[in-house]
């Protein structure tokens, strides 16, 4: 199975530029999308039945026009859950799972850490965020969670680790949690089957040539539960992608 991540930044947008075409093109079998921003009733649902996806999964925000995540397959799953239950995380729309035969699937918005207000509420996102799947995964042990996590782990996934050290996505706590959070019994698909630099999924557009220079944040993970680790097939981030400011990733699973 083909899972692939992929921070839209605005799905209206993302179609705009050629997403549902280069959506039919690609084939994965299910598709993990964050910062959809927008409801279903927005959406040309039609279009990606067409496509190829007859089970598509939308938790949008409440605010309007921000954050939402959402889920594309070709495979009907058995189970879809919105949120987790926990109402500081579920009203911006920050999870939604599907559960398949032998394994599920999670789509997950972390948040930034764009102020000081902004970066209390990550620090507590992450902290219940790690509870709720400590339990989670003592009734689904085969997880997978795809998605734009604002973290990234080492310096190997940033262009400039030095001058980012005291910046949100860089900072220390913010990986020594994503590493804990890993060593809690999680794989980092494409760390485990690639370990060169220079492999980022999100550039800034605040400087126009960011992308095109190749100066990068790695922030997007497929993160794979342990029993599925020798399940790992391929691993790969797509930066050819261009229908947003991150880059689609992917995992194969056997």
């Amino acid at each position: 199975m083909r899972i692939v991540s992929y921070n839209v930044n605005g799905i209206r947008s993302a179609i705009s530029k050629g997403f549902i075409s280069w959506l039919e093109q690609s084939k994965p079998d299910v598709v993990c999308l964050q910062e959809i921003k927008a409801t279903p009733d927005q959406l040309p649902l039609l279009d990606f039945e067409l496509a190829g996806y007859p089970y598509h999964y939308w938790f949008p925000a409440t605010k309007k026009g921000y954050s939402g995540v959402a889920i594309l397959s070709k495979i009907k799953p058995n189970n879809v859950v919105y949120g987790t239950g926990i109402e500081h995380m579920d009203f911006e729309g920050r999870t939604v799972r599907v559960d398949f035969d032998d394994f599920s699937v999670m789509s997950l918005y972390l948040p930034s850490g764009t102020n000081i207000e902004r970066l209390s509420h990550k620090f507590m996102f992450m902290d219940d965020f790690q509870n709720y799947i400590t339990n989670l995964k003592n009734e689904i042990p085969n997880l997978i969670i795809c998605g734009d996590y604002n973290i990234c782990h080492e310096a190997i996934d940033i262009h400039d680790p030095i001058r980012n050290a005291k910046v949100s996505g860089f900072l220390p706590e913010e990986r020594a949690w994503l590493d804990a959070f890993m060593k809690n019994g999680f794989v980092d698909s494409f760390r485990h089957l690639n370990k060169e630099p220079g492999h980022y999924s999100w550039w800034t557009v605040r400087v126009k040539t960011a992308r095109t220079d190749n100066k990068g944040w790695r922030i997007d993970y497929c993160l794979v539960s342990e029993p599925l680790k020798d399940r790992i097939k391929k691993a790969l981030i797509l930066p050819e992608a261009k229908h947003s400011d991150h880059c689609p990733i992917l995992v194969d699973i056997e």
